[in-house]
């Protein structure tokens, strides 16, 4: 599979791209997200396996997010059955994804607290009014987090376009992980742009009661989808799933 590397520019194109995507079906796009933002919240109430379960099937929702905005972009009109639709076709790759995920992030606070050390949270909690203590907490809580986002990032870029390569390539869990992190690996530049676009971005939108994320968010969806073209050329060629076929 052809992997691009891409600009440094193109960080901000994607975004520009997104927005291009997004404009086409704004109100049907507003809504899938908050449809999502729904499930995800419902799942976080409830205790221990809510946040467990919507991290294995994140990727799978997140799978039929990018077939709707390969729908958008092809000037045809989404459906909101499509954000299920990954369940039906390739939901054992994806969950399996998202247990990759989990575990990362699990490893990765493991590493932060086992770096920065036992006392660390008491400390940063006020349980102690020891000022050496607590400057002793934060240095190691930070070092901490270096270490962890050293180990989270590898798994962040090896999961990024897996699910684009699952659901438009059927590729095995495994490769797809694979493609993912050289893609990642071979476009650090323009994503380190996309990156921060995206944070100076949120901030603006979080600015008037958090309102402009409403449409924030959806534009950086399909701007993922925009990367994975751009990045992606063969793969994004593929014809897509559309409505009908998926609905028969």
């Amino acid at each position: 599979m052809q992997i691009r590397a891409v600009a440094a520019a193109q960080g901000w194109q994607w975004v520009v791209e997104g927005f291009r995507i997004f404009r086409k079906q704004p109100l049907t796009w507003i809504a899938l997200v908050v449809v999502m933002a729904v499930i995800w919240i419902a799942s976080l109430m409830v205790p221990v396996i809510g946040p467990l379960a919507i991290n294995l099937v994140s990727p799978v929702f997140f799978a039929g997010l990018m077939m709707a905005c390969r729908t958008t972009d092809e000037d045809a009109e989404p459906e909101f059955s499509q954000l299920f639709a990954a369940f039906k076709t390739h939901a054992s790759p994806l969950v399996t994804i998202g247990g990759a995920y989990l575990a990362g992030n699990i490893i990765a606070v493991g590493v932060v607290f086992g770096v920065a050390g036992g006392a660390a949270l008491p400390a940063l909690m006020g349980k102690t009014a020891d000022i050496e203590a607590m400057r002793a907490a934060v240095s190691g809580l930070l070092l901490g987090m270096a270490v962890g986002m050293a180990v989270f990032v590898p798994v962040l870029m090896a999961v990024w376009f897996a699910p684009l390569l699952i659901v438009f390539h059927n590729m095995p869990p495994v490769e797809a992980m694979k493609a993912s992190f050289a893609a990642c690996w071979r476009n650090t530049l323009p994503l380190l742009v996309y990156g921060v676009a995206t944070l100076v971005l949120g901030i603006i939108a979080s600015i008037p009661l958090m309102l402009g994320l409403i449409v924030l968010l959806p534009v950086l969806v399909c701007s993922i989808y925009a990367s994975y073209k751009d990045i992606f050329p063969v793969a994004a060629a593929v014809p897509a799933e559309t409505p009908e076929t998926l609905n028969p």
